[in-house]
């Protein structure tokens, strides 16, 4: 009876318990709200390839010690999980203070592609922050990225590169890359990378060029660099006339460029569709026509009027760089004669929206209307 009892008394309560939910669903604030599930599967957000990170100031040190784990899975989920920390520039000082950057370096040459791919992948993104550039050039990193050069993972070297990209976009990372002699292997590396590598790789060399040429004219750079500005794409024709605006800033520079015949080929540069490439080829001019050999060369390739087309281009730079590069042509008696037929053009320019555009189109009317 205490049973039947009991049974009865459970069965009312699931009654009303029923009785309740119907009702519960009837009011709307309740209406569709989710009930409680036990699932197999891993929330979402759960790497499982990723290191369990410790709590707080444990959170590195532990990882570091993953690094140098004999266990290939191990090093493996460290640097997934380091992937991750590395964006914040607090924990790429504190990861370098730790001495994370000698056992990455060591990480650089494991036979796991894996590794060697979240390696680069970490030192690039460490290279994203000032305190990472520093650590970069005091412990030595650049050099140790270069031993990747011949990868045979493609994406090792993208992340390489990608690296040395942004090292060369500050004085002292550019210095560093030129320091550590990879001036000519990169250069080198334009005729065999892949076409996204070799963007970055004209990246590095327009920085690092602003340090030092020579090298680069004593590879071989122009001749190689004139193949690039005949390239279908868009980006590598532009990258490569913004290194040939560098390579000929000394007179070495000027006068390979006039040799290798790469002038009238930046002429042609001047009616392209893209902006970036008008505007870096007539700034690669400006440089190479600074020689007497330089105005000829141009002269003769009829480098005016296309020039004078860009005097008006919507992009300031292109209308700058084609200004100053007429003001050289217009040291030229014959370029001077011409020119002096459409100095109103320039007279134009003279109140334009940018400061450098109007000053140098004064500069320009002064000279073309020079009189000895």
């Amino acid at each position: 009876s205490c049973f039947l009892g009991s049974l009865s008394l459970a069965l009312s309560e699931s009654d009303s318990w029923g009785v309740f939910s119907e009702q519960r669903e009837s009011i709307p604030q309740y209406r569709g709200m989710a009930h409680a599930r036990i699932s197999a599967k891993l929330p979402p957000d759960i790497d499982p390839t990723k290191a369990a990170i410790a709590f707080g100031e444990r959170a590195l040190p532990k990882l570091n010690e993953e690094l140098q784990s004999p266990e290939l899975l191990t090093r493996q989920r460290a640097l997934m999980a380091l992937c991750d920390l590395v964006h914040d520039p607090e924990n790429v000082y504190q990861a370098i203070q730790l001495g994370f950057l000698d056992n990455l370096k060591y990480l650089l040459l494991d036979h796991d592609s894996t590794v060697r791919e979240k390696t680069t992948e970490v030192l690039y993104i460490m290279a994203s922050h000032n305190v990472g550039r520093d650590g970069f050039i005091k412990y030595g990193v650049i050099p140790a990225l270069s031993q990747l050069l011949n990868d045979p993972v493609d994406i090792c070297r993208r992340n390489m590169h990608r690296a040395f990209e942004i090292m060369a976009e500050l004085p002292r990372g550019a210095v560093g890359i030129v320091d550590s002699s990879l001036i000519s292997s990169l250069v080198l590396k334009l005729k065999t990378e892949l076409d996204e590598i070799q963007e970055l790789i004209l990246d590095t060399l327009s920085g690092c060029l602003c340090i030092e040429a020579f090298e680069a004219l004593a590879t071989g750079a122009v001749s190689i660099l004139k193949e690039k500005l005949t390239h279908p794409s868009v980006a590598i024709r532009s990258k490569a006339a913004r290194v040939l605006l560098g390579i000929s800033v000394p007179l070495e520079g000027k006068n390979i460029v006039w040799d290798e015949e790469v002038i009238p080929v930046l002429v042609s540069l001047l009616e392209d569709s893209d902006p970036e490439v008008r505007a870096n080829a007539a700034g690669a001019l400006m440089n190479a026509t600074i020689t007497t050999q330089g105005k000829y060369a141009a002269l003769s390739a009829d480098a005016i009027p296309p020039l004078l087309k860009l005097v008006d281009d919507e992009t300031s730079k292109v209308r700058l760089n084609a200004i100053k590069a007429l003001t050289m042509l217009s040291e030229a008696p014959e370029g001077r004669k011409t020119l002096l037929n459409h100095v109103d053009l320039f007279r134009g320019q003279l109140n334009d929206s940018s400061e450098a555009v109007s000053r140098a189109a004064k500069i320009a009317i002064k000279v073309i209307e020079w009189k000895p």
